[in-house]
């Protein structure tokens, strides 16, 4: 019998793995890298978070994904470069890690591998004739990553969710009901990426109810793009920019009045959608000169912007949403602007760093993979409302190092 496949029938077989989970977002700042302890399977699973490091990319290897992201024009060769020199990248910093942590690669069972999206192409936003379909691509090559750390590679996550109908994103929810959830008091676990998401969960004792998550729109992705776009910065560190400018409402209400904020169901975007283009258009359709307008100015609107659609959704989609507990995680919670704009679009909800539910909040996305990589491990899979109705799932795909 094929070696790999037995010693992947022995990882499955044990009471708890020790799994790597990789996330590196739309921000394109670095790769974090969570070493956790993971026992049991579904509502079983419980999660340790080993070590956690963020390595940034280099100057390098930032232009050279820019030049790939979020773009609807890219040279083949550029993209099939990047799949493997991402991979391999990626492959390099854990091992770095490893040695930091003074930690084998052989004590490693898994590792669980986000990739890089560089588009996410839901069908709400595809004007074809032809039937549209939910379409996401995500680089990064599980094999590279096993063959250069030694380590079994689970990879690509998201083209399952696409292939029962999902839409590829968010799909954080899965692990947050297993691991996150309370018996007397909702939460809503709020992650402000590039987009900004949230699951809401019902207390565990409200049976009735379902959990539900949806992205609620832009989350950092406009705020940085503007930053880097005027003032040569990656982001606004600590929101000095923000404090320095003025929201102009007559400039954050026709951004807001787009048809995207008004749907209520559970749905994704990003960059592609929500750019500095999209700024552009939106203000020159108002007729509204977007260079006319103070940068400081327009880095205050935008960070508005964020925090009103991320509060409009929530007071929609959350009943008794005053009555639930917030906890942030993402680099939107490190934006003292944003998190006060919440709480005051947001009265008498408690707002709470994600941390106090133990685990570091610039890790909680790596950890969401490396429990969906358990799950495909030693599990039954998640359940999800698929084309053929409610079933269990399990996601992405394995490569051996050999």
């Amino acid at each position: 019998m094929n070696q790999s496949l037995i010693q992947l029938q022995k990882i499955s077989e044990k009471d708890s793995r020790t799994i790597i989970g990789l996330m590196s977002g739309t921000s394109l700042d670095g790769l974090d890298i969570a070493l956790c302890t993971i026992t049991g399977a579904g509502s079983h699973t419980k999660v340790t978070l080993k070590r956690f490091v963020t390595i940034d990319y280099t100057k390098d290897q930032k232009k050279l994904l820019k030049k790939i992201s979020s773009v609807e024009t890219v040279g083949l060769k550029d993209l099939c470069y990047m799949h493997t020199r991402l991979a391999a990248d990626h492959a390099e910093m854990i091992s770095r890690a490893l040695k930091k942590w003074n930690v084998s690669g052989k004590e490693v069972d898994c590792i669980a591998s986000h990739g890089q999206t560089i588009y996410h192409y839901p069908a709400r936003d595809q004007k074809r004739t032809e039937q549209p379909l939910n379409s996401t691509f995500q680089i990064g090559d599980g094999d590279q990553i096993a063959a250069g750390t030694g380590i079994m590679t689970i990879s690509d996550f998201r083209q399952k969710h696409t292939a029962h109908g999902g839409e590829g994103a968010p799909m954080a929810a899965l692990v947050d009901k297993l691991l996150f959830g309370d018996a007397q008091k909702p939460r809503i676990l709020l992650n402000i990426g590039g987009i900004a998401n949230y699951t809401w969960l019902p207390a565990a004792d409200k049976t009735e109810a379902q959990p539900f998550t949806t992205d609620t729109g832009p989350g950092n992705t406009l705020i940085d793009n503007v930053v880097q776009h005027y003032f040569n910065k990656p982001f606004d560190r600590d929101a000095k920019i923000a404090k320095s400018g003025r929201v102009l409402d007559e400039v954050l209400q026709p951004l807001l009045s787009d048809p995207w904020f008004k749907e209520s169901s559970s749905k994704s975007t990003g960059p592609e959608y929500f750019n500095i283009g999209w700024i552009r258009q939106t203000l020159e359709e108002n007729e509204i000169r977007f260079d006319q307008i103070s940068p400081e100015d327009m880095v205050a609107t935008v960070t508005e912007l964020s925090a009103v659609s991320i509060a409009v959704n929530m007071a929609a989609c959350v009943p008794n949403v005053r009555k639930c507990r917030i906890y942030a995680s993402g680099g939107g919670a490190h934006n003292p602007v944003l998190m006060q704009r919440l709480r005051d679009l947001l009265p008498g909800t408690e707002l709470k760093n994600f941390s106090e539910l133990g685990i570091d909040p610039d890790a909680k996305e790596a950890v969401i993979f490396a429990v969906l990589a358990n799950e495909m491990l030693a599990g039954e899979g998640f359940q999800m409302e698929t084309k053929s109705g409610v079933k269990k799932v399990n996601f992405g795909k394995i490569s051996f190092p050999e």
